[in-house]
């Protein structure tokens, strides 16, 4: 595992910083006149359906307190669905309701609230107690995904995602974030969910952490991570790749959910990936960033990038 006490050693290792990050490759490859394309989930909703892009389906959207009063009718005729600010990071005021009990709403916990809980967490959301510098915010409700099922014991009381980083649209790292009842069923690693390291040319799991540190089983399901392959690989990153060319954003990170029904959709894209992502690969970005950089491979198809990266990002079995 990846030795984290020394700066020098982390070096070595080509471990990416947070600075080295911010300044050099946000700061260089990522013109912020682009950042609301992706700081606002809506817009990039609306941007990836424009792309042909798949995206879980938008039932609706909230933007006055004075239309959260009177969402009981559209919600009452729900039986799952998600709430999620627009401008929100980190999976802050995200709710996940994944069925109904009479005149209550359940979580993924199995915690039961009402009409009116709901209704002040979206007028928590519109007020900006989530969004980026506490601007108002609108809410959006989506259908809730439904996962693969071959996450169905690696993943507890939750929707697990891939959060691929891309270069100049090239894939250069991936893992899979799996929920926790820590976690409160959502794949957020800063919040207690599980990240899997995969190999980039075959979707296998390489390492998992928790709160950064190693760890072998799920703390919830006990299941170990030696088996995990995430199915659909090819596409997935074939998805990540093309969010290059709507977006313009040349480092960035793709979050990817799988539905057994539809297969894999982008669920966001972030301008400003965590660095988390080293950590469960074993592994630094630093050395995939500096080869792309230094070749200079700019303009190529997506099929061409992600061949590319297969071939030279690939993680031999251990």
């Amino acid at each position: 595992m990846i030795n984290w006490c020394w700066p020098n050693q982390l070096r070595a290792q080509g471990i990416m910083g947070m600075n080295e990050r911010n300044s050099w490759f946000i700061g260089r490859y990522n013109d912020r006149r682009n950042y609301p394309l992706v700081d606002n989930k809506l817009k990039t909703k609306r941007l990836a359906e424009d792309a042909h892009i798949a995206v879980p389906e938008l039932i609706g959207v909230i933007r006055t307190q004075h239309e959260a009063s009177k969402a009981g009718s559209l919600l009452n005729s729900l039986n799952d669905f998600v709430i999620k600010p627009a401008q929100g990071s980190g999976g802050k005021g995200i709710l996940v309701i994944v069925e109904r009990d009479g005149e209550y709403f359940l979580k993924p916990s199995g915690e039961r609230l009402t009409l009116l809980d709901i209704q002040r967490d979206v007028s928590n959301i519109l007020g900006g107690l989530y969004s980026l510098g506490g601007k108002p915010d609108v809410a959006m409700i989506e259908a809730r995904v439904e996962f693969d099922p071959v996450f169905a014991d690696y993943s507890y009381e939750g929707v697990p995602d891939v959060r691929v980083i891309t270069f100049l649209g090239y894939p250069v790292m991936a893992m899979l974030r799996l929920a926790t009842h820590t976690s409160d069923g959502k794949a957020n690693l800063h919040q207690g969910a599980v990240g899997v390291g995969l190999d980039l040319a075959t979707g296998r799991g390489l390492n998992a952490v928790q709160f950064d540190r190693p760890i072998r089983h799920h703390p919830d399901t006990d299941i170990t991570f030696d088996q995990l392959t995430v199915p659909h690989w090819e596409e997935i990153l074939h998805l990540a790749a093309a969010c290059y060319e709507v977006t313009e954003l040349g480092y960035m990170g793709c979050d990817i959910v799988l539905d057994k029904n539809k297969g894999p959709l982008i669920l966001e894209m972030n301008a400003r990936p965590g660095l988390a992502i080293q950590i469960a690969n074993d592994c630094g970005l630093n050395p995939r960033l500096k080869q792309l950089e230094k070749e200079g491979r700019r303009r190529a198809s997506v099929k061409e990038r992600v061949a590319y990266a297969v071939r030279e990002f690939s993680t031999p079995p251990s």
